[in-house]
């Protein structure tokens, strides 16, 4: 029986590709092998740390230190005593010394000046007088008290007044009763001045200032009146 040269020389060559896979394979991990040769696996389970293994036990003794319960309650007091846990002796020195520095006394208040009534002001023969000052329900009221010993009768308009306080603030007032021309006879005339409180507020002093009409000639100026309580 005659054999067809093309299938045996087919057969010849699967042979030898064979053969060469298997010695390349062989080749490959004899090579590999050798080049791993002293490298191991890293073992990274944690049983070797967190098991009852020795190197797990001293791992966990330096990261935790357990702190007794009498030493964190010595801990506790002494802070709360102002002194160092670790220094009690300088501390509580500097703490005695501390507190036997006497407290720092107080600048007594200086006595407020008050003014004596009577205030007045006198001008051209004129004399404008503020005897006293009260406060009756949501007004201050200043006893005012006019007289002319000229020669001649003044004229007064008393919306010219003037009110002002210490701090310069221009307030509302109103005269009552106080005539508006003034005889030149030497008799005294009485009225009031009212200011409402609510204009008074951190006021201490008032001043008045009056001139007459319509010349305004005249300067009638008392400062420094208290302000009533």
């Amino acid at each position: 029986m005659a054999v067809n040269s093309t299938v045996v020389l087919t057969l010849i060559l699967l042979t030898l590709m064979f053969g060469a896979g298997v010695t390349s394979s062989v080749l490959g991990f004899t090579t590999g092998r050798e080049a791993l040769k002293g490298t191991t696996q890293p073992d990274v389970r944690p049983s070797n740390y967190a098991g009852t293994g020795k190197q797990g036990t001293v791992a966990s003794k330096e990261q935790v230190s357990i702190l007794k319960e009498t030493d964190i309650l010595k801990t506790v007091k002494a802070r709360i005593e102002g002194r160092d846990p670790d220094k009690t002796t300088g501390a509580n020195t500097k703490t005695d010394k501390t507190s036997s520095k006497p407290a720092t006394a107080k600048k007594p208040a200086e006595p407020k000046a008050s003014a004596k009534f009577p205030l007045n002001s006198r001008d051209g023969g004129i004399t404008l007088e503020v005897s006293a000052a009260s406060q009756r329900g949501n007004s201050m009221l200043l006893d005012v008290s006019m007289k002319n010993e000229g020669s001649q009768s003044v004229r007064f308009l008393y919306s010219f007044l003037n009110v002002t306080d210490d701090r310069g603030r221009a307030l509302s007032a109103t005269a009552e009763d106080l005539p508006s021309e003034l005889p030149p006879n030497g008799q005294v005339y009485y009225g009031t001045v009212s200011i409402p409180t609510a204009l008074l507020e951190n006021a201490k002093q008032v001043s008045l200032t009056l001139t007459d009409y319509p010349g305004q000639k005249l300067q009638l100026q008392i400062a420094g009146i208290p302000v009533a309580k």
